[in-house]
């Protein structure tokens, strides 16, 4: 742990005990979570993220959908408090197993939130289509249903990466009116085609430059490799991009098996023929400056449906919260400028861009008041 999150924590704690003696102890709940989700070992970090917790149990379950039964998991505190949470992951192979993801939902669960972790198959696959929004709302109007987990049927809907976005939109839906207490977005985006040229480009949209991650880019191709190669390449293809992409997420926790597994989607990239072998080049070597004009005259198309856009869906009337990686080079903090000046008009919108996260990651370098504006955000989510 740097010295400068613990300096920063320290901070805030004697502020946030401070204020506890005028207006009692609501930015502890808030405090306690931001010590948890930052790992910090130090005994007075660890007693203070222990702050109003307590036991949770865990069972895996499957939610009913339009589109077929949904793998889900179940975080439910022995002491419930608060709406219960729909947290959908974003674009991952691994779905509710996501190491980031359980710690989230563990992080909740043991403040007393109950969490229920929906797996959308088309996440598993890095694929994002109009089907994901109906598969939230499914999720969600199913647990508003459940009485011993949502007594006054409304729930919170919390949504990372593009899931975010997504979850906005299923908020937004009529047979969700009435049942979402709140929404939030954690490094998601306002609207897809949007993101997809800045990926593509390197450009914002107000004509900035930043250069943008190779993994957006790389999950793109995923999803246009059926219009780049001929038929018989595509899921070879694809099948080569998701080893990649595993070794990407595995760099995180294991750096051997990383290794092996970059070597492995370059054992693929031999094996294909042209022009899939090339496309599996770029992926291999992050070559974004040549993908991404290869790719920009596809995503205005495979964007084009509403649904996928909370920008250009019906918005919700549910109170929104935008918490965004200031430095995010896969979905940049723009969108959620953009994204709350368009739902301003209709609902509430709370919208935080820090540098304390990276992209639904948090970054360990901190100041102050980073740090307390992080606490003051999440207090205010979970007193919703």
């Amino acid at each position: 742990m740097r010295r400068k999150l613990r300096a920063a924590l320290l901070g805030v704690l004697a502020a946030v005990l401070g204020a506890s003696l005028l207006v009692g102890p609501r930015y502890l709940r808030g405090l306690s979570l931001v010590v948890r989700a930052s790992g910090m070992q130090e005994e007075w970090a660890t007693s203070l993220a222990r702050w109003q917790t307590g036991p949770f149990e865990v069972s895996d379950l499957q939610v009913p959908s339009r589109h077929g039964p949904l793998r889900a998991r179940l975080y439910r505190p022995r002491e419930a408090r608060g709406h219960p949470i729909v947290l959908t992951s974003g674009v991952h192979a691994d779905g509710i197993d996501e190491p980031r993801l359980v710690k989230l939902a563990k992080d909740l669960a043991t403040g007393g939130q109950v969490v229920l972790t929906p797996e959308p198959t088309d996440l598993l696959r890095y694929e994002i289509t109009p089907r994901l929004p109906d598969m939230i709302e499914d999720a969600a109007a199913w647990l508003s249903t459940q009485k011993e987990l949502a007594p006054d049927g409304r729930v919170s809907l919390f949504g990372i990466s593009f899931s975010g976005g997504l979850s906005i939109v299923a908020a937004g839906r009529s047979e969700l009116k009435d049942k979402v207490a709140a929404v939030l977005s954690l490094g998601g985006h306002g609207d897809l085609s949007r993101v997809l040229s800045f990926l593509c480009t390197g450009v914002l949209p107000d004509g900035r430059p930043l250069k943008p991650h190779d993994y957006g880019v790389v999950v793109i191709l995923m999803n246009v490799a059926d219009r780049l190669v001929p038929p018989e390449q595509v899921e070879p293809l694809r099948t080569g991009i998701r080893t990649f992409l595993r070794a990407s997420h595995l760099t995180l926790h294991d750096a051997k098996r990383a290794e092996e597994t970059f070597e492995e989607a370059r054992r693929m990239q031999g094996q294909l023929p042209e022009p899939a072998s090339r496309l599996m080049g770029y992926v291999n070597t992050r070559d974004v400056a040549s993908l991404g004009p290869l790719l920009l005259p596809l995503v205005q198309d495979f964007a084009a449906d509403p649904s996928v856009s909370p920008e250009r869906s019906p918005p919700p009337s549910a109170p929104v919260y935008l918490l965004h990686g200031a430095d995010d080079t896969v979905i940049p903090a723009v969108e959620a400028s953009l994204l709350a000046q368009a739902l301003r008009p209709h609902t509430k919108v709370h919208l935080l861009a820090t540098p304390l996260i990276t992209h639904a990651e948090v970054d360990r370098s901190a100041q102050w008041g980073d740090v307390w504006e992080l606490v003051s955000f999440w207090t205010h989510l979970l007193e919703e």
